[in-house]
């Protein structure tokens, strides 16, 4: 069985570290029921590629491995796990690919959340499922799919078609998130577990998946699969899935600082954008760093915007805006108005561009200050549209909140919290670098001596 993993982000060998695998060594791993071995296929600047090869014996399967009755497929000397993707696979990657799985990386921390472009190719994987499963599984998460059946008979085509595919999946997300959806899904598809599934099975499910299973609309389905349709064991696994996602709302709201938590405040900023992006007479908009989609939710109310895209680094939070939107209830024109895509403003993203306009509604302050200059190059230069509206917290406004101590942001995400003076003087940078207009306006209740809680840029080019 191959699985193959690569990536394009700058520089590509990047993934040597993440994967604690050196591009120039050839690694095997003892793994049930034979080997894994771990290459590079190519590792350059521009393109670097993982390889996991894993090599069972189909006589040492049945002879000396310890399967479940019910595990015909390891009852035969014949039969496909040497070559498909299967719970053996999950297994070989959480030998060869642990610190990465887990998130850790020692060499080059910083890697582990950083976001980047992925290609992975699964030569054969056995669907045991309904038509759609893998579009209904993978899609939610973010991935372009393409998709080859396999016929039973090459020369017998009145056979139909088999069970196994070739998949190729791309997306824009961080290598301990794609190996955890590998690790999770791959036995889905499968439906043929090659151990015996205990209470252990489901420590495993909520350690490896529980961060995005909790918002998948195939919850049910994954777990159930993953559990070997073990009734009880579901059972647990989904009664202590639904109250995480309680659980994280509730830390959410207590990590607010009080002023953060009214909704009034916050529906301020995002009627001001809404205002702004009305007057600019946009049809096709950009919402960046959406979030779960409340701006979203006051945009499609408005004819004006034809075309709405919303893009977050976190996957959960689009799932969480796709819920919201009530997506999957929608009319299919209502659908073709919106698209929620995982990404990040460090990179080109060619999805981005050909917009009228775009809104960053308080995010630009949970970026690292020294990496602001890649986010402008990207809003202001590559994507470029005709009117970009950023709010971000006013400084010099904190001194009215009792609770925070001095010099304290109001977010612990919050890496700055510019004045007024200071948030002048970066857009005037950026309309003289970008060519661009602007205007700035107070949010919230204005106080004479330091202004209002938020502030907002709006930019035109010229």
């Amino acid at each position: 069985m191959l699985l193959k993993i690569s990536t394009t982000h700058q520089p590509a060998t990047d993934l040597g570290y993440l994967l604690h695998k050196h591009p120039d060594k050839v690694q095997t791993f003892d793994v049930s029921g034979g080997n894994a071995v771990v290459f590079y296929p190519e590792a350059t600047n521009e393109r670097c590629t993982v390889a996991l090869l894993v090599q069972l014996d189909s006589i040492d399967l049945v002879r000396k491995l310890k399967t479940p009755s019910t595990s015909l497929m390891l009852h035969h000397y014949v039969n496909d796990r040497p070559y498909t993707a299967s719970s053996f696979t999950s297994v070989a990657i959480a030998k060869t690919f642990s610190s990465a799985l887990n998130g850790t990386c020692k060499d080059r921390p910083e890697l582990v959340e950083q976001v980047m472009p992925f290609e992975v190719t699964i030569p054969a994987l056995k669907v045991r499922a309904r038509e759609g499963v893998l579009e209904n599984i993978f899609e939610p998460l973010g991935y372009q799919i393409e998709v080859t059946q396999h016929p039973l008979d090459e020369v017998h085509s009145e056979w139909g078609m088999s069970q196994y595919v070739s998949l190729k999946l791309t997306n824009q997300l961080t290598l301990k998130d794609l190996l955890s959806h590998l690790y999770v899904l791959f036995p889905v598809f499968d439906n043929e577990k090659h151990h015996y599934i205990s209470k252990d099975e489901v420590e495993k499910l909520i350690r490896k998946g529980g961060d995005w299973l909790q918002y998948h609309p195939e919850k049910e389905f994954i777990t159930k699969r993953f559990l070997g349709h073990i009734s009880s064991l579901a059972k647990t696994a989904l009664t202590r899935l639904i109250p995480e996602e309680e659980r994280l709302a509730a830390e959410q709201e207590e990590a607010q600082p009080e002023p953060e938590k009214k909704v009034r405040l916050h529906q301020v900023r995002l009627n001001a954008a809404l205002e702004q992006l009305k007057a600019s007479g946009a049809k096709k908009v950009l919402d960046l760093g959406c979030g779960e989609g409340k701006l979203i939710r006051m945009l499609i109310k408005e004819r004006q915007f034809e075309r709405i895209l919303g893009m977050d680094v976190s996957y959960r939070e689009l799932l969480k805006a796709k819920s919201k939107l009530y997506y999957d209830r929608m009319s299919p024109r209502q659908q073709e108005r919106i698209t929620l895509i995982q990404g990040s403003l460090m990179y080109k993203d060619a999805r981005l561009k050909g917009y009228d306009a775009a809104a960053i509604v308080e995010v630009i302050e949970h970026m690292d200050e020294e990496r602001l200059d890649a986010f402008e190059q990207i809003l202001f230069g590559y994507i470029a549209p005709q009117t970009i509206i950023i709010t971000t917290p006013n400084g010099e406004y904190n001194v009215k909140y009792e609770f925070l101590d001095e010099d304290a942001f109001r977010h612990s995400d919050h890496r700055f919290e510019w004045t007024r003076q200071q948030f002048e003087k970066w857009a005037m940078r950026m309309s003289e670098q970008f060519d661009y207009q602007f205007n700035i306006t107070p949010i919230g209740d204005f106080d004479e001596e330091v202004g209002a809680p938020s502030q907002m840029a709006v930019f035109t080019k010229n």
